[in-house]
């Protein structure tokens, strides 16, 4: 059983907003340089999870992305359900074809064990996940690393405002 780049990437941005929730709204770029994921794949995976409401979105300054629900509402499993990844530890794709088009000996195993991976995400929430003393930790480390990236520019009237160093 693997799961994808794209659900591991779904779900490190979900727990990136959830971590800055009360910060307001979250620019992609933010979550790209903190997690280093492409800024044009996150485009990508927003745009489904926004469809199935698990974030939204506002426009213009200040603007960016927020949860839909609140981090102890949103389960790991939805996030990876939204952007259309399976999880599933067959070879066959649970379509039951593994050997010459028929079940394998194995293939009951390997679904069940699918049903219990995601019976276990299904029972995680992102609020469950960002409390962990490692994740804090490590979120500690990132928002440290992305101010040190980030240099003071004069806006309007001398407000400053901080940007990220291409």
């Amino acid at each position: 059983m693997k799961l994808s780049t794209k659900g591991r990437y779904a779900v490190t941005a979900m727990l990136d907003l959830a971590l800055h929730y009360d910060k307001g709204h979250t620019a992609l770029s933010e979550i790209s340089a903190r997690q280093g994921i492409s800024l044009s794949y996150l485009e990508q995976l927003f745009a489904q999870l926004r469809r199935d409401g698990l974030v939204t979105s506002s426009r213009g300054p200040g603007g960016g992305y927020r949860l839909g629900r609140e981090a102890g509402e949103i389960s790991v499993a939805e996030v990876i359900n939204a952007v259309h990844e399976n999880i599933d530890a067959t070879r066959c794709g649970g379509k039951g074809t593994c050997q010459d088009g028929e079940e394998c000996l194995t293939h009951k195993l390997w679904e069940d064990l699918s049903g219990q991976i995601h019976d276990f995400l299904s029972s995680i929430s992102l609020a469950q996940v960002i409390e962990r003393r490692e994740v804090k930790k490590i979120a500690h480390r990132q928002d440290r690393q992305d101010a040190k990236n980030r240099i003071p520019v004069a806006v309007d009237e001398g407000a400053e405002q901080s940007v990220p160093v291409v």
